[in-house]
């Protein structure tokens, strides 16, 4: 199985998103975009699953870091992570404009679906999956509809790390 194009983008689960942020800029990483206590809605395992996540976003070079907490204790792929007592690291991601035929490969390949849904900012919708691979590098692999919205965010933050001066590492932005 092929996925589209490049790595984008590597996702850590974290219980302390300040004490993940601190770390990542110590490392030289920033300045990072955080958007706190955002409900989400998804399908988790094939149930109906709603959860009250804070993103942090920042890039390294070309690559996206993604910092995922979840602020309660419902079972989500995120705490089914942490329950096997692996904080840290948990995800890759491709960014794909044909959302429909990559999930067509991917369930050729026989990759289970364990959390799906929708989201976006001012209205925009784009399309998310999180897939287990079988003896993946990763615990899941999510899935991103490359649309306008991704695709400009993606280049709003590649832009910011590139321009960073290490000036107001951590930045807020509204749900």
């Amino acid at each position: 199985m092929t996925l589209p194009g490049p790595i984008r983008q590597i996702g850590y689960v974290v219980t302390d998103l300040d004490r993940a942020l601190d770390s990542w800029v110590a490392l030289g990483v920033g300045p990072w975009y955080v958007i706190r206590e955002m409900p989400q809605r998804v399908t988790y395992r094939g149930e109906p699953c709603a959860v009250t996540l804070s993103l942090a976003l920042a890039n390294s070079g070309d690559l996206q870091v993604e910092l995922i907490h979840q602020h309660d204790d419902t079972p989500s792929i995120f705490t089914e992570f942490l329950d096997s007592g692996r904080p840290g690291f948990h995800q890759l991601a491709y960014w794909t404009d044909d959302f429909e035929g990559t999930m067509g490969s991917v369930a050729e390949a026989g990759w289970p679906v364990v959390w799906n849904g929708a989201s976006g900012p001012g209205g925009a919708v784009t399309r998310f999956a999180y897939v287990e691979p079988p003896d993946g590098p990763a615990a899941v692999i999510e899935i991103m509809e490359l649309s306008a919205a991704t695709e400009g965010m993606a280049t709003f933050l590649r832009e910011a790390a590139a321009a960073w001066d290490g000036r107001d590492p951590v930045r807020e932005l509204s749900a």
